[in-house]
């Protein structure tokens, strides 16, 4: 059953200690911006919610009961927490501390965020950072997650804000033995009669679709024994002779500046795939979410345009 004061008793008690603390209900009143007759409604209405006697009121003076001191004394208390609670929850619109949950695609964090991780953690010591992989569209809500770095050509409408923070592309490569073995191709059309190891997962096509500087555009369905999800299971197929591969820059650019791996067909390369900061729609971001994307941009973003640079 309802009592009085359900959707105000924090209110009500806010008013009960200014009267304890000033002495009286015109005191209360003028701090709390209110008139002497609502602060003397508020605390009647509070003892009767309570069922007990709070405030002795004669002419002259307030004094507590033994029940309205304890109570009080537990006011007091209650509105310590809250304060202490907006402080902290202000806090975090200043302040970067808690817990950031990031999700990012695994050879994408491994290439760029991994080697500069601990440099944005030293810059944020009250930070604690939770950071987990996947392949897939993130849900962000389903997983709790602060802030994904997601890539795909385009973005599926999921309700999420999303900031573009730079833009790559896959290129074509295979390993040094493979190529002297199998020759080297240098159009799309001979791309099928050579193996082709081949990157499948929701931000990728199953097809491969090949631009030119020129504008021109040309699609083709790759053969080949072996499909995987994840870049680095084929970045090795690659480097140990087992085909050619369109993958990723990021994923095989340390690997063909080693040589292990060599660009095919240099001309040729996919479309633009966008690099994005996805985070749940909010009125307000929290420091940490900010203090995140505000890293992303100074320090990954650059350094993907760079990578992008060495192959254009």
């Amino acid at each position: 059953m309802r009592k009085k004061l359900d959707a105000g008793v924090f209110h009500a008690m806010q008013a009960f200690i200014r009267v304890v603390d000033s002495g009286s209900f015109g005191a209360a009143g003028q701090h709390m911006g209110l008139t002497t007759a609502q602060i003397s409604r508020l605390v009647s209405d509070l003892e009767e919610r309570l069922g007990i006697k709070l405030l002795h009121r004669t002419t002259r003076q307030r004094a507590l009961t033994e029940a309205g001191r304890a109570y009080a004394e537990r006011c007091r208390e209650v509105i310590g927490l809250v304060q202490d609670a907006e402080a902290d929850a202000s806090g975090a619109t200043i302040r970067p501390r808690g817990k950031l949950r990031v999700q990012c695609m695994t050879n994408f964090g491994q290439q760029y965020v991994a080697p500069a991780l601990a440099d944005f953690c030293a810059s944020h010591p009250d930070l604690v950072v939770e950071y987990s992989t996947s392949q897939y569209e993130p849900d962000l809500l389903a997983r709790g997650a602060d802030v994904s770095l997601y890539l795909a050509e385009a973005l599926p409408n999921s309700g999420t804000v999303a900031r573009r923070i730079g833009t790559t592309f896959a290129v074509l490569c295979a390993s040094p033995a493979y190529l002297a073995s199998h020759g080297e191709p240098s159009s799309p059309e001979q791309l099928h009669a050579h193996k082709c190891i081949r990157l499948v997962n929701p931000s990728i096509t199953t097809e491969w679709r090949l631009t030119r500087g020129d504008g021109q555009v040309t699609k083709l369905e790759p053969r080949g024994q072996v499909i995987a999800d994840t870049p680095d299971l084929l970045t090795e197929v690659a480097m140990r002779g087992g085909g050619l591969t369109l993958l990723p820059l990021f994923s095989v650019i340390d690997r063909i500046r080693a040589g292990q791996l060599r660009r095919v067909m240099p001309q040729w390369r996919s479309p633009d795939i966008g690099v994005y900061a996805l985070y749940p729609t909010r009125h307000f971001m929290d420091a940490k979410t900010r203090a995140w994307l505000d890293w992303i941009d100074a320090v990954v973003a650059p350094q993907v345009e760079a990578d992008a640079a060495f192959f254009l």
